[in-house]
Parts: structure tokens; C-alpha cells; sequence
């Protein structure tokens, strides 16, 4: 390079040259790592429950974004454990200083008639995951956010690809993103702040269907094809 007079000597001991022309180097991983993915857009989180809010909160600020949460969870019966549920995130986000949305009324009986006809787990979630980010994306476009997304994703108990399959679909057709992480490897952060913040641990989903089926021990399947051939 001396010799191509393309660098200039600085010191012999030690040897030290002077390039004439600056070089691109690759990113350090300082600067990838202040490079958030969010950086600074607002996203509305669908928010099923306290527990499950506690990472996701967490690990989107991290990604830069501006998060605010929104409640509505017809599915969760009865009125009382809707109710307890609500009162436990309220708790959680203020000491967290999260603005929380929460839309008017209890869609409990749309809800179950969306849902007759469809009661077997897997058909009735499809249908639950579609009302709740059909309403999420509504919201998100209407108050003007950048993005949405869902705690649906943290849970192991859910059907992850159905929710961004429907995500993406109903935030496409409101004009919003709909932001997919995979949540689930701060399912153990989840239950720690969830002790560490002393929220209310719910036993099952929400749906009257999920309760019956965990207290119970019954398979909704069985039950309605008696029902049919009785």
C-alpha cells in the first residue's frame, strides 16, 4: 500500500500508516444494538391479562417502541372474573405508567353467539382470536397507531401461527401493522413478575367453554356428539 502510495508512514516502531480515504466497516455491535426495531413508533397492545402483560410491556419498550394497552376480552365469563382480571392489569400498568384503552360495554353475548355451533378448542379459539384482533386493529387505526400486537403471543397454551395468521390479515385490512414476536421465551420473566407484582393468577383461558373443560376434566367434543346422537 506504501508502494501503491495508497497509505502514508506514520511511525516505523511501530509500524503505523495513514490511509488517505476512509473505509466502511461493518456495524459494531454497540451501534446494532441501539439500532430498536420500534424506534419510537406507537403500537396498541391487546392485553388478555395482567401476567401476560408483564413481558410483553417490558420487552417492546425495549425495541423502542411507544406501547399503550388495550382491554377487550368478551370471551372471559363470568362478568366477575372479567371484572377481577381488569382490576389486576389496571393495578399493573399504572405502576408501570401504561396508558390503557378500554373499550365500552361487555360483548359477552355476541360473543357466544359467534361462538354457537363452534364449541370444540381450536374451532371457538379461531373465532375468539378473530373478534378480539378484529377489534384491536379497529382501535389501532382509528386512534392513529403505527402498529399492533397481542399477549396472546407469550402463552405456550396458544395456537401462535393462528394468531398471526389472523393478526396480519385483519391489521392489513385496517391500514396497520400487525408486530410479530415470538413472546414466548419470556414466558419464565412472566411468571416472575408476575410474583414479584402479586397479580392475579387466573386457572383458565376465559371462555365459559376453557373453565368447564379445566374444572371438569369434560371434552366438549364427546359432549356434543351425545348430544347429537342422543
Amino acid at each position: 500500500m506504501l508502494a501503491q502510495g495508497r497509505a502514508v508512514l506514520v511511525t516505523e516502531d511501530p509500524p503505523t500508516i495513514q490511509l488517505p480515504y476512509e473505509v466502511d466497516l461493518p456495524l459494531g455491535r454497540q451501534r446494532r444494538e441501539e439500532e430498536k426495531i420500534g424506534d419510537g413508533r406507537s403500537i396498541l397492545l391487546h392485553i388478555c391479562c395482567g401476567p401476560c402483560s408483564t413481558y410483553a410491556i417490558k420487552r417492546l419498550r425495549e425495541e423502542g417502541f411507544r406501547v399503550s394497552g388495550l382491554w377487550y376480552n368478551p370471551n372471559v365469563h363470568p362478568f366477575s372474573e372479567h371484572e377481577r382480571r381488569l382490576a389486576s392489569l389496571e393495578s399493573y400498568v399504572g405502576s408501570v405508567d401504561l396508558p390503557l384503552i378500554g373499550e365500552e360495554g361487555y360483548d359477552m353475548l355476541q360473543f357466544l353467539r359467534v361462538i354457537v355451533g363452534h364449541e370444540t378448542y381450536g374451532e371457538r379459539c379461531r373465532l375468539c382470536y378473530e373478534m378480539r384482533l378484529t377489534r384491536t386493529a379497529e382501535v389501532a387505526a382509528r386512534d392513529g397507531f403505527d402498529a399492533m400486537t397481542t399477549t396472546l403471543l407469550i402463552s405456550p397454551h396458544q395456537d401462535q401461527g393462528l394468531i398471526r395468521e389472523i393478526g396480519e390479515a385483519v391489521a392489513k385490512k385496517q391500514g396497520v401493522v400487525f408486530h410479530f414476536e415470538n413472546l414466548r421465551r419470556g414466558w419464565s420473566e412472566r411468571g416472575r413478575m408476575t410474583r414479584e407484582h402479586k397479580l392475579y393468577r387466573q386457572q383458565y383461558c376465559g371462555c365459559i367453554y376453557s373453565e368447564w373443560e379445566r374444572h371438569a376434566g369434560v371434552d366438549i367434543a364427546e359432549v356434543l356428539s351425545e348430544l347429537r346422537n342422543g
